[in-house]
Parts: structure tokens; sequence; C-alpha cells
């Protein structure tokens, strides 16, 4: 006999509790792993099959909020989001973290999440998929004689269940409510639960025929990873106001001009034209001066000064994409990324990313052996951001001070990727990003076989269902960080192209 219980609640302030241990080899729960959405309704998935993080648009505010404050303190409590409990032979409600084992992939060519958790004999199936306004749960043990669930939801989230034998069915909606279901709607709920998942996946994998495909040479892993980061773009950008979110996650839900703009440049590379364009157009709408990141209404978010990349990273993608307008622009900002914090986003400073992107000096950041990240100081180490003055602000003059520098860098790689320099402090877990536009610049300098060592890190850090997280730890590959994020998944696009054009 096999009994299935949801709960859905809000992760609070309390400081009491504490996050639920990881399984072994696995990130802990509440860290999304997943994304699922089209760009409307945004939900993020552990690895567990929970629903962790539920937003009405990739960079609105929370309806399930988990802040990633809470998480990286090892504070969340328990029943935070949409938990599983499954319970086997009448012993007690179990969640997902404490099965035997758990797998999660995407339905192919979809941002449909299935996860299999399985308790013993008894092998339980979840299915999150949104599309439009509605989320879609199945919970389906195989095997289950009955099953039986509870629902507590938050303000702002509207959802109808239908329980039957081995299977349980949910429906969430945002800004109208579902009505409860009675014996004279049995079976509309799992109905228009089955519609949603079917409508989900064959409007991805519409989506997704409109790219233009790698080279025919790709090899499957390429082509996989290709594949899922223009998914992860696509749910990751708003359908209503073209701004691309960072992440489904505390803190990161918002528009980071440098992020939205290699995504505008991935959109136009991968035949996405007309996304590249409208993404370019939404940052081009922000007051730079005001923020380092946005919300989707194009308002400044307070806590972060202005970057000093962000105005020529809006002039490349406007310009990559073919809008009218590009540098001559911003040809008035050119050189301000002086004493401004750049990527890495510390104290302000005159840093080579910034300089590169704003159209700056360089030769102060030269050394024997390559470029460093503070203008002038050698012992600052050497920054892969050397990279973006091949890709995307081409400055061939300096292309062989760039090459040692990402060689450099490279030679000091983990299975995972590197860090974003040799004068990070940020520890030795590697970040996807900088391994990304990495072998992007490698491969346009016609260094393919470390551009390849690079992927394949990349490749190695993607989660099972091939999710890029910003950070992996260096020992074990287990991201550490928001998982996926959109900056490391347009890089990959733009570095497969580079490789295999089609």
């Amino acid at each position: 006999m096999v009994a299935v219980g949801i709960v859905v609640v809000s992760g609070g302030s309390d400081a009491g509790p504490r996050t639920p241990a990881a399984l072994p080899g696995m990130p802990p729960p509440f860290l999304g792993t997943a994304v699922t959405g089209d760009g409307d309704l945004t939900a993020a998935v552990d690895a567990y099959g929970d629903v962790v993080d539920l937003r009405p648009s990739p960079a609105g505010p929370a309806l399930i909020d988990n802040p990633a404050a809470r998480q990286a303190a090892g504070t969340v409590p328990a029943d935070t989001g949409i938990v599983p409990l499954v319970s086997v032979d009448g012993g007690p409600a179990l969640p997902p973290w404490e099965a035997d084992s758990v797998a999660q992939r995407y339905l192919p060519g979809t941002n449909v999440v299935r996860t299999v958790a399985r308790f013993g004999q008894v092998e339980t199936v979840v299915i999150v998929a949104v599309t439009g306004r509605s989320l879609a749960v199945v919970v389906a043990p195989q095997g289950g004689a009955a099953a039986s669930a509870s629902v507590n939801l938050e303000d702002g989230v509207r959802c109808a269940r239908e329980r039957r034998a081995e299977q349980l069915d949910l429906l969430c909606r945002v800004g109208r409510a579902v009505p409860p279901v009675s014996g004279a709607a049995a079976g509309k709920v799992r109905d228009a639960v089955a519609r949603t998942i079917r409508s989900a996946a064959v409007g991805d994998r519409s989506w997704l025929t409109r790219a233009l495909p790698l080279g025919d040479s790709a090899p499957a892993w390429a082509r996989q990873m290709y594949s899922r980061s223009l998914l992860v773009l696509h749910a990751l950008t708003d359908r209503r106001t073209d701004a691309v979110a960072a992440g489904v996650r505390d803190g990161w839900a918002y528009v980071w001009p440098r992020d939205a703009a290699t995504a505008a440049l991935a959109y136009t590379a991968a035949g996405y034209r007309a996304e590249g364009q409208r993404v370019a157009r939404f940052l081009r709408t922000l007051d730079l001066g005001a923020a380092a990141r946005f919300a989707d209404d194009g308002s400044p978010v307070p806590g972060r000064g202005q970057q000093g990349d962000a105005a020529g990273w809006v002039a490349v993608a406007a310009e990559g994409s073919g809008l009218e307008g590009g540098w001559e622009d911003y040809a008035p900002l050119a050189g301000t990324g002086r004493d401004r914090p750049d990527y890495q986003e510390g104290a302000a400073g005159d840093f080579l990313g910034n300089a590169i992107a704003s159209g700056g000096d360089l030769r102060p950041f030269e050394t024997p052996r390559g470029l460093v990240r503070r203008a002038g100081d050698p012992s600052s180490g050497l920054d892969s951001a050397a990279g973006w003055a091949v890709q995307p602000f081409p400055r061939p003059p300096l292309f062989p001070a760039v090459r040692p520098t990402l060689l450099n860098l490279a030679a000091e790689q983990t299975p995972y990727g590197i860090t974003p320099g040799e004068g990070w402090r940020g520890g030795v877990d590697p970040w996807t990003a900088p391994t990304a536009w990495t072998a992007w610049a490698l491969a346009s300098l016609d260094d393919r076989s470390q551009a390849l060592r690079l992927l394949a890190d990349l490749h190695r850090a993607a989660t099972p269902a091939g999710a890029l997280p910003e950070r992996v730890d260096a020992e074990t590959g287990v991201p550490r960080s928001t998982t996926p994020l959109a900056w490391s998944h347009a890089f990959a696009i733009l570095a497969l192209l580079q490789l295999w054009p089609s």
C-alpha cells in the first residue's frame, strides 16, 4: 500500500530549522537544479523533484519564498515549497531526500522535469511542467494501491488536486482560482494536468526546431548541451517584457545587463534573431547608471552600484542583434568603466573586464605572463575576462597577450572548469561562465583542442539533467550555487557554435 501527500508552504524566517541532509553525491534539498517554464510562470525544481521556487515571471517576485541566505546558512525548513511525501506499507510519509536513490532528467527537448525516487521496491515518478500561467505536478508511485494528499498554499497561488490509485495530480495557477475538485469535477484536474504537460512539451519542442543546428560533426553531448542551453534561455526570458533573469532563485531573479546581453548574442547566433533584438531593446531602456541589476519592469534594484561594463555589453547586444544604433549610442560612456565594480562585483577599481567592455586603454593591464585584473598591479593575477577582448569585444592587437593569459589559467583547470582568475578570492570551486567564455575565446583563436577540453569540463560540471550551475564543488562537481545560470548557458551556446558552426 502506497500513499502520497504533498505539502506546499512558504519558507519562513525562523533560523531554527535545519536543511535536511543531502543524499550522498547530491546537492542539498531546496537548491534548485532545474527550471521549468516558457517565459511566463517560472518554477525551480531541486534535485529531489521538489518545487523550491515559483514566480509569476522569470524575474518576478517569489510566490514560494526560499531565501538564498537561508539556503547558504543551512536553515531551510523541510516543508518549504511543494514536497512529495511517500508512505510505503503504512509507514511514515517520507520526502524524496530520504529515498534510497533519486535521478532527474528533462523529457527530451523540453523544460518538463522528471524525477524518479526509489523507496525500496517502490519507484515514484514526479513530473513538473509549466506552460503559460499553469503549473502541473504529477506524483505517480508505481504499483501503489491508494493515494491521498493534502495541500497548504500560500497567498497568490491557487491549486486544485485530484487523487486516484497510484497517482496524485496537482494544478496551480497564478491570478485566478481553480475550483475545488468534487464529485462532479472528477477527472477534470487530471485531464487539465495532462493537457498542461502535453502543451509544455509540444511548445518547447516546437520552439527548439527554430534553432540553427550545430555542424554535422558535433558529438551527441555537444548537441545536448546546445539544446538544453537554448531551453534554459527560453525559460528565463520573460515573454511579455523580454527581460532575461539570471536564474530562478532569491537574489538571482533579476536582470544583469552583462548576463542578458550575452543571452541576446546567443539568441542571435542560434538563429533566434527576433528574440535577440527584443532582449537588446529591453536592455536599451535601462538606466545603466542607476544600479547593477534590474527588475522585469526595468526599475533598478538597490544594493549594488553601477557596473563598469554594463554600457559596453548593452551596446554589443544591440549591434550583434542588428538593431539600428549600437556603439554610437554609448560613445559618450566609452572609458567610464574606470573606478567601478567589475563582473566579480566587489569594490570599485580599474579592472580589465570593464576596460575591455568600455573601450578603455588595456596597456596598463599587460604583463609578461598576460593580462591581469587590475591596471598596473601584476599581483592582482591573470583574469579570464581577457577572453572578452577576443569575443565579443575584439581587440586583435591584444590577441597575442590574451592567448597566454587564457592558456595559463586553463593549465590550472579542475575537472569541472576554472575559477574567474588567479586573484580570485572566492575559493577553489570552478565557475561555469568563465569556463564557457574562455572556451569561446580560445575556439575563436583557433585553439580548438584547449577549447574542447574546457567544454568537456563544462559538460562534467552540468547536472545529470544538463543544467549548468553558477559554480560547483571542485572535487565532486556537485552544484554549489544557482542552477541553471543563464549567463553560463549563453556562453556555452556561443562556444559550441564557434566550434561546430551550422
